[in-house]
């Protein structure tokens, strides 16, 4: 007999699962019955935030969604904030927890792990939330939110199965559903823009994380237009003269398109962590833009010149098939005055910090680099190219999770295992998940994980100083992290802030198999120059 418990897995197989990240609790146990038996690797983390973002760095990396096994009420409870940070970066995944059983549901009896209602707990961040009630609806349950994670603008969706029925005989499984196409460009939108993109003389681009697989160079370039990179579409333009790596929240970059004749935005939702991030509200006016965006809710959020809702690479295509080429004009003139006004406006201590990170890209070229929220991120988020598509991400943007970076970076590794990974995180963000190192260890994972040691939480205590406020809780102590590196199994490295040191520090610490840890010891935590 086939339980429902396996039914599920075998149902996660048909979509493609290969992975999934979970803790086994007694309320999950029958959801485990078939997962030895079947292809699906299941990774063991600490805790299940670290679940939801391994399951968020694998979705980012593979673009299939992250699949996270937790038990009821605390285990759900646990994954909220990596729901939470998936939702606002589109990422991506699928959360499947227990539940108590039926008759017990909203009753409020005192059962383990008991919720008033998770559902709804669920429900308040994922994209949606099923519950199994019977096995006749597992199947349903499964494909709905496997199309919902992916499906116009991606996100988590969570399923959950009731213990009294995890056990129950399982279903016979239907046919998997036909996926839905993207939204197609509408021909006469796309007319409309192509004609008014040929008469700009000073167009402009707004990229964002949905313009991955869209073909920006050729566009740009017939075009001729400089293109601003939000912080998800780093490395989409590396090293090209119309490339612009910077923030848009930066006034050199504002400047840039305020002089524009007509911006084109794909995929970037205009939010105020790319664009407003100092929170001026000064953001510019998306009237007279053309926005490209596979989610017509998010087109509605911004009155606009023309919303073309389709899915970036199909959008792109068509108006390149009605574009006329151009002569080359002043666009990599007006991308360099750009990149330049922008370099000074970020400051010498910003500066430093970005070739810090820059030192890291030269020394592991085409890596993958994942990020917390710590000083050089906050820095390259300003200004850094990076040299591979989709291979800068952190969570200092959107939901802004602390703890996010070495889970992720997991992730993010075991969905490119050929590929290098460097975590980049803070002293103080990185004690909000270090047991997940032993997690990369387990897995025997090449992951890099660089701690940059200022010694608390340096940007936080920047910014009460900066507003008159006496600072406060800012300054816990760190491990000492060659002990800690000792403890967990990992080969340990240190070096000074210098570019020249972290790049040779980080190749000695890439020469060996499997993880290891490398401390950068800021010698003054007030002197980031």
């Amino acid at each position: 007999m086939t339980t429902v418990g396996e039914a599920l897995v075998a149902r996660l197989e048909a979509h493609g699962v290969d992975c999934v990240f979970g803790i086994p609790g007694v309320h999950t146990v029958e959801l485990y019955r078939g997962l030895a038996a079947s292809g699906i690797r299941h990774i063991t983390p600490r805790h299940e935030q670290g679940a939801g973002f391994m399951a968020d760095g694998y979705a980012r990396v593979s673009g299939r969604p992250g699949v996270v096994f937790v038990i009821t009420g605390p285990g759900l409870t646990n994954t909220l904030t990596p729901i939470g940070q998936a939702r606002a970066d589109s990422v991506p995944m699928l959360v499947i927890s227990g539940v108590n059983r039926r008759q017990s549901l909203g009753r409020g009896m005192g059962h383990l792990h008991e919720l008033p209602d998770q559902r709804a707990v669920a429900a308040a961040v994922a994209l949606s939330s099923d519950r199994v009630e019977r096995p006749g609806d597992l199947a349903p349950a499964l494909d709905a939110a496997m199309t919902r994670t992916t499906a116009a603008r991606p996100g988590p969706a969570h399923v959950e199965v009731p213990l009294d029925v995890a056990g129950l005989p399982g279903p016979d499984l239907p046919a998997l559903p036909a996926s839905p196409p993207p939204p197609a460009p509408d021909p006469a939108a796309i007319a409309r823009a192509a004609e008014r993109l040929a008469a700009a003389r000073r167009p402009v681009i707004l990229a964002g994380g949905g313009a991955r697989g869209a073909a920006l160079i050729r566009l740009a370039e017939t075009l001729d237009a400089p293109v601003v990179q939000t912080v998800n579409a780093r490395g989409l333009m590396h090293a090209h003269p119309l490339g612009v790596p910077a923030s848009p929240s930066l006034n050199a970059v504002r400047a840039l398109i305020c002089d524009a004749d007509l911006v084109l935005a794909i995929g970037t939702e205009l939010g105020p962590t790319d664009y407003d991030m100092y929170d001026t509200g000064s953001m510019g006016d998306a009237s007279p833009m053309i926005r490209i965006d596979i989610c017509a809710d998010q087109l509605a959020r911004h009155d606009t010149a023309l919303a073309i809702c389709a899915d970036a690479g199909a959008a792109v295509e068509a108006l390149l098939d009605r574009l006329p080429p151009r002569e080359a004009g002043d666009g990599a003139a007006r991308a360099d005055r750009a990149r330049t006004a922008a370099w000074e406006e970020i400051g010498p201590a910003m500066r430093a910090l970005t070739r810090a990170v820059e030192a890291m890209r030269d020394a592991v070229p085409g890596s993958i680099i994942v990020g917390d929220s710590t000083q050089p991120v906050y820095a390259g988020n300003l200004f850094f190219d990076h040299d591979r598509p989709g291979g800068w991400f952190n969570a200092a943007t959107g939901f802004g999770a602390l703890g996010y970076g070495i889970p992720a970076a997991i992730g993010a590794a075991l969905a490119a295992p050929d590929t290098p990974v460097l975590c980049l995180t803070g002293d103080g963000g990185a004690q909000f998940t270090l047991p997940e190192l032993m997690t990369a260890v387990d897995e025997s994972l090449p992951i890099t994980f660089i701690v940059w040691n200022n010694r608390g939480y340096g940007e936080i205590e920047n910014a009460m100083d900066a507003a008159g406020v006496t600072v406060v809780g800012c300054n816990p102590s760190p491990p000492d992290f060659a002990h800690l590196a000792a403890a967990c199994g990992l080969p340990f490295h240190r070096c000074s802030t210098d570019p020249g040191a972290i790049a040779d520090t980080l190749r000695a610490a890439r020469a060996q198999p499997g993880p290891s840890l490398l401390e950068i010891n800021v010698a003054n935590p007030k002197d980031t120059t």
